[in-house]
């Protein structure tokens, strides 16, 4: 089974349209879905199937989006920088600032994010209030994306302002705390759970919409965050033992690790992927990629890159990263490093034209997976230029975060630039993920997470672990879910995230305000009810 594709040529895709709606939490008159009678008060969504499908696509540009929510979950953290270049990548230091933590309630990132995933709270429950009458099916999937967005929120900012479909703008949302707004999340997601179709692995089309098994895993992921979000800084016994129950349940559905590690971001089917969205994939590719990189649709934006800490993690040679082509080590690392095509050996298909066997591979890239670092080739094997021609090998040293060359900063490749530069499949939840998340909850429930991480391990051709700490843990998740969304949490939720690390201001080194990010300044000149987080 093939997934449907489409393309995005922009490389960056900003929703700005309802900046200042959405502080508001309105909908636009000119959305299609708007209430009827307006004018006397909300009687229904007409077409409740139609705005869930508008939430979905909506969904796809958030998640698919280089910047904002990705910025603020990924570049923010150990895991991605994005060092100006000459006077690329600049942009008044926006980037600069995340990886930094020297952000503020200006930062257009922050805003965005807020007004998105708050518009998406709002015509959600539009979905949900009974006045629409949505089938149940369509109930379900809006439970589900109002609890996603609301979640969000509070993981983000800490407080969720909340309107009722039937209040105009002359009502100031109420405000909802952090712990308030995690149970109106757990609630809908056990609503949601009841109501979703079950989808069974290996995935396929059916899962770029909710299931059971998504609702699920966020429910996981929520209750393994459960003491932070309420600020008890101890988990309880129950909501482990629930954590452990969802993912056994997921199990169930035939959801299971797989092996062929690079294989899994492909748009076949497989058994990892719990839900993915229909959006374009090139951002992931081209973000780091050098302009002479590839030969495919998109060149490459020569931006994003990895800290030298963070590939270090990994087994493997510190300098070099080489491999064959179909993915054999030449530097003892573990497979999900990836590798660099060797010299001298371009990548083609069997046929020697571009896919015209069907296997899939695309002739005139000979971009590798995982983490570029060194000499890069061109498909004829021969050794890439910069465009002022030095040899292009990419270094694991930056000299800051400013006054960087071309080919400074290691480069990350998780979705293969042979498959298809703008392929229309992008993980947002993977069953790996859920797998460590029960290790995890074992873990904090004075059990031990050696077996299920050692498992993982082995799989992905890495030495198992004599015991496995919290350290340890961590450091296996950033091995395994890298620029999936997931690292700023999991450094919160492991006592990491205001640590110091290279090219962090000192300042914020140990500042636990950084911990949330701040209501944007503009949502607080709209809504009084909103209070500002501590430090900002």
């Amino acid at each position: 089974m093939k997934r449907n594709r489409f393309k995005i040529f922009a490389p960056i895709a900003l929703s700005l349209a309802l900046v200042v709606s959405c502080t508001n939490l309105e909908i636009e008159e000119t959305d299609s879905n708007f209430p009827e009678n307006t004018g006397e008060g909300f009687s229904g969504v007409g077409n409740p199937a139609s705005q869930v499908d508008g939430l979905y696509n909506d969904l796809n540009g958030h998640f698919g989006d280089q910047a904002n929510y990705y910025a603020l979950t990924e570049v923010s953290t150990d895991e991605q920088l994005v060092p100006t270049r000459g006077t690329d990548w600049g942009d008044n230091g926006i980037w600069r600032t995340l990886h930094q933590h020297t952000w503020d309630a200006s930062h257009q990132y922050i805003l965005n994010t807020w007004n998105q995933f708050n518009q998406n709270v709002f015509r959600a429950s539009e979905v949900i209030d009974s006045r629409s009458n949505s089938p149940a099916d369509v109930l379900a999937e809006a439970q589900f994306i109002r609890g996603l967005s609301m979640w969000v929120i509070l993981d983000l900012y800490g407080q969720v302002p909340f309107r009722e479909v039937d209040e105009g703008p002359e009502i100031n949302p109420r405000l909802l705390s952090r712990s308030e707004a995690m149970d109106f999340v757990i609630s809908d997601l056990e609503a949601a759970i009841t109501g979703l179709p079950s989808v069974a692995a290996p995935s396929g089309d059916d899962n770029k919409r909710a299931s059971k098994a998504a609702a699920r895993f966020l429910l996981a992921r929520i209750l393994l965050n459960k003491h932070i979000y309420n600020g008890s800084g101890t988990p309880e016994s129950a909501d482990m033992a629930r954590v452990i129950s969802l993912v056994d349940e997921i199990a169930a559905e035939g959801y299971a690790l797989q092996a062929g590690y690079f294989d899994i971001f492909r748009d076949s089917p497989d058994t990892e992927t719990i839900w993915w969205l229909e959006t374009s994939v090139g951002n992931r590719i081209f973000n780091g990629l050098h302009y002479n990189s590839t030969e495919l649709g998109g060149g490459g934006w020569n931006g994003f890159s990895t800290l030298a800490e963070f590939y270090d993690m990994f087994e493997g040679d510190p300098n070099t990263n080489r491999g064959e082509l179909d993915g054999t080590p030449l530097d003892g690392q573990e497979e999900r490093r990836g590798w660099v095509p060797n010299a001298g050996t371009p990548f083609t298909s069997a046929a020697g034209t571009k896919d015209e066997n069907g296997d899939g591979f695309e002739d005139g890239s000979n971009v590798g997976f995982g983490f570029l670092i060194g000499q890069q080739y061109a498909p004829n094997g021969n050794p890439l230029k910069d465009r002022p021609g030095n040899n292009l090998e990419f270094t694991k040293e930056l000299p800051g975060l400013v006054g960087n060359n071309e080919r400074t900063g290691i480069r990350v490749q998780k979705y293969g630039a042979r498959y298809g530069e703008f392929l229309g499949h992008e993980i947002i939840f993977r069953y790996a993920d859920a797998h460590l998340m029960k290790a995890e909850a074992m873990m904090r429930s004075s059990g031990d997470a050696t077996a299920m991480v050692n498992e993982l391990r082995t799989l992905r051709g890495a030495t198992p672990l004599g015991s496995v700490s919290e350290a340890d843990l961590l450091a296996e998740r950033g091995r395994e879910l890298y620029v999936e969304f997931v690292r700023r949490g999991d450094m919160i939720r492991f006592g990491q995230y205001t640590r110091d690390w290279e090219f962090k201001d000192p300042d914020a080194v140990g500042d636990e305000t950084k911990l949330l990010f701040p209501i944007p300044n503009n949502a607080l000149l709209s809504n009084p009810n909103l209070v500002q987080n501590p430090g900002y």
